[in-house]
């Protein structure tokens, strides 16, 4: 159920003393980066102003995630499950989440396989506009468009001939370089991952 302000009174407040555990997951790539907990109050400031704000038990106050550090997180989206007594908090965060200063409170390892091609693009898209000579895919975005597009055709037909000579361990590491220049592509074309999966989506339905 998504939250808006005109839906936080009908959670169900009085199961948790007033407070419900906040599950705060990563808005593009699906980590989980923390557990907080939320009073009404918290979670209207979070909608209100679009940072992710908690009732601190310890503090006994609001406090809103990087008051101090700057590595807020930005809200995207909150929802209640079907008992209306747990919320999911989606986020971008801007920095590292845990105090300890890995990017979640549950280590680095805790992520999703597949978010680790929305990881991929974020490290391509920071390369846009660096010394060609930085990187290979400082030096790939450098080239255009025409040439982005021509290594996805060229990786597309040696992922179609190593799959039709039953090569898996080739298969698979060519699919790889498709699926890389491919994001390579979508950034050098002022795309994402996100404008195909949203196509991809809409099909489903």
């Amino acid at each position: 159920m998504k939250i808006d302000k005109e839906q936080i009174k009908s959670l169900d407040w009085a199961k948790g003393d007033g407070l419900l555990p906040a599950v705060v997951q990563h808005a593009v790539d699906g980590r989980v980066l923390m557990l907080g907990y939320m009073n009404a109050e918290a979670l209207d400031k979070t909608l209100d102003c679009g940072r992710v704000t908690f009732f601190s038990r310890s503090k006994q106050r609001l406090w809103t995630k990087g008051e101090s550090s700057g590595h807020v997180l930005e809200l995207v989206s909150a929802a209640g499950d079907c008992d209306r007594d747990t919320l999911l908090i989606q986020a971008l965060p801007h920095g590292p989440t845990c105090h300890l200063g890995t990017p979640t409170c549950f280590g680095d390892a805790m992520r999703p396989p597949l978010g680790l091609l929305a990881e991929l693009e974020s490290v391509i898209q920071s390369r846009r506009g660096s010394e060609p000579d930085s990187s290979y895919t400082a030096r790939l975005l450098g080239e255009g468009l025409a040439r982005c597009a021509q290594k996805v055709g060229e990786e597309g037909v040696e992922v179609a001939l190593a799959a039709v000579q039953g090569k898996r361990d080739e298969l698979h590491s060519e699919a790889a370089d498709l699926l890389y220049h491919l994001l390579v592509c979508l950034a050098s074309a002022d795309s994402s991952l996100d404008d195909v999966l949203k196509v991809l989506a809409e099909r489903r339905r």
